[in-house]
């Protein structure tokens, strides 16, 4: 479109014009510019006035409001003036914020009270993603909180993922329906069973190893499980002399046997072939004696009677029909993880649930809390996720004493595990929990005010409210109140 201007500019000028009259015509140039300029002013004014009372005359929405799916959209734009202040005012003034979450790879757990929306958490998945460095987790809280239902949950859920996992042991039997409920197997230990197993097995052989390799870690394992059953039930740490004379007993054993059992290092620890070594092994004997021909005889003092299948969706070893006290029931986990750590210390064998339940048992015991604070160590390179499932966090600082070896290592089994799930916590526990953790004020006021089923879940430096939720066969199988409920039932 063509635009109409006005231009004015001198072509020619007179030859000895005067300056009067140069200046009078420079007036009338300048006076032709400005009404041109005052006219297209004019009419732009004019043209803006007719949109706008056209805009103003148009009805776009209702006056009562557009109802139906549409309602409160305009198709005019929200100018709002600017405010600042400082996330502290902003948390009350616009609370309408919420966690992005994990993303939708993984198990589904339940729903994230903060979003409504389902939370999922798969701690393989978040540790390739980079969110996590450990696949380790903890899970804390009283009784009857749902700890329990969430750690059977969340490991049965796993297997269809290709999960396997595995209880070393199990004190209460809470674990047996669950692991013949996916097609697992649950071996029971105790007094009355017919089921051995021998804690010195070689097991399944990693994949990738030498035979010198492959005897060097066999033989590793077995002294480290021999020291460390012999050092709990001596409550002390081993003197140098009764750590060789458990060595030449181990190493005399293995080469006399094609099968090496707890009775021949026994046997081999109260008379040695070397006489001077009697004296040195005289209490490591008697206390190694406990298991063969003590009260917890029967169960690994001889060749095994059940061959681990590393196949297998779920492996259980059920303790609870053994009723001694906790440090017995302690060294049955000892023997009974022993047994399985040959399958789980396979770079190949896949990704692994390793659950732990009952574990203030083991770290009460100083020599049982060093081997799972080296496994827990190792998680990454063999593909393991630990879980610890206890009552509270303090439980942790009643091992050892303050600035103990105990209870640096009791800290380092939190500190490799960036999953921490709390649930329900008395009114004395709420200050210890939130110092430990780092909780806000926020949430630390949750913690005694969580319903069951709902936890605070902290994965590193991110927190979760989320409700566990579980389908009614699941509820039926994982609740661990199931048999005082058809008790109360019995009564009007």
């Amino acid at each position: 479109m063509t635009e109409d201007r006005v231009h004015a500019s001198v072509l020619v000028t007179p030859a000895g014009e005067r300056r009067g009259r140069r200046r009078a015509r420079r007036a009338a140039a300048d006076a032709v510019a400005a009404r041109s300029l005052a006219q297209t002013r004019a009419a732009a004014r004019t043209t803006h006035a007719a949109d706008l009372a056209a805009r103003r005359a148009t009805r776009y929405l209702p006056a009562a409001g557009e109802p139906g799916p549409a309602a409160l959209r305009t198709p005019g734009r929200l100018r709002l003036p600017q405010h600042q202040d400082t996330s502290a005012t902003w948390a009350g003034a616009y609370p309408f914020l919420a966690e992005g979450g994990l993303g939708a790879d993984g198990v589904f757990i339940g729903q994230d009270h903060n979003s409504g929306s389902a939370f999922v958490y798969d701690p393989w998945v978040l540790y390739q993603r980079g969110l996590i460095t450990a696949p380790n987790m903890v899970i804390a809280g009283i009784v009857g909180a749902g700890k329990s239902a969430l750690a059977k949950s969340l490991c049965t859920r796993s297997i269809p993922f290709g999960r396997r996992v595995y209880v070393p042991g199990d004190p209460k039997g809470e674990h047996t329906a669950v692991a013949r409920a996916v097609g697992g197997i649950a071996i029971e230990l105790g007094h009355g069973t017919t089921n051995r197993l021998n804690p010195l097995d070689e097991g399944p052989r990693p994949t990738g190893l030498d035979d010198e390799q492959w005897r060097t870690q066999v033989a590793a394992r077995r002294r480290d499980l021999v020291g460390a059953l012999t050092e709990t039930v001596l409550e002390r740490r081993l003197t140098p002399l009764e750590h060789t004379a458990l060595d030449v007993a181990l190493t005399d054993t293995v080469a006399a046997a094609t099968v090496p059992i707890l009775p021949m290092v026994v046997d081999r620890l109260l008379t040695p072939d070397d006489t001077t070594l009697t004296e040195d092994g005289r209490l490591a004997g008697h206390a190694l004696r406990r298991l063969v021909a003590g009260d917890l005889a029967g169960m690994f003092d001889g060749p095994s009677t059940v061959r681990f299948d590393p196949t297998a969706p779920m492996i259980t070893l059920d303790l609870s029909a053994v009723a001694e006290n906790t440090t017995a029931l302690s060294l049955l986990m000892t023997c009974a993880s022993a047994w399985m750590e040959s399958a789980l210390l396979d770079p190949d064998g896949g990704q692994r649930w390793v659950l732990y339940d009952e574990a203030w048992r083991l770290m009460a015991h100083p020599a049982l809390l060093r081997r799972m604070d080296a496994h827990w160590r190792l998680a990454r390179h063999y593909g393991i996720a630990n879980v610890l499932v206890f009552h509270k966090l303090s439980d942790l600082d009643n091992v050892g004493d303050h600035g103990s070896t105990a209870r640096a290592l009791a800290s380092s089994l939190l500190a490799n595990a960036e999953t921490r799930v709390i649930y329900r916590q008395e009114t004395d526990q709420l200050g210890p929990t939130a110092t430990t953790l780092g909780l806000t004020r926020t949430e630390r006021g949750l913690l005694s005010e969580l319903g069951r089923g709902q936890a605070l879940w902290r994965i590193r430096d991110r927190s979760f409210l989320v409700t566990h939720q579980m389908v009614p066969d699941e509820l039926a199988l994982f609740g661990t109140d199931a048999r005082l409920g058809q008790e109360l039932r019995k009564f009007p």
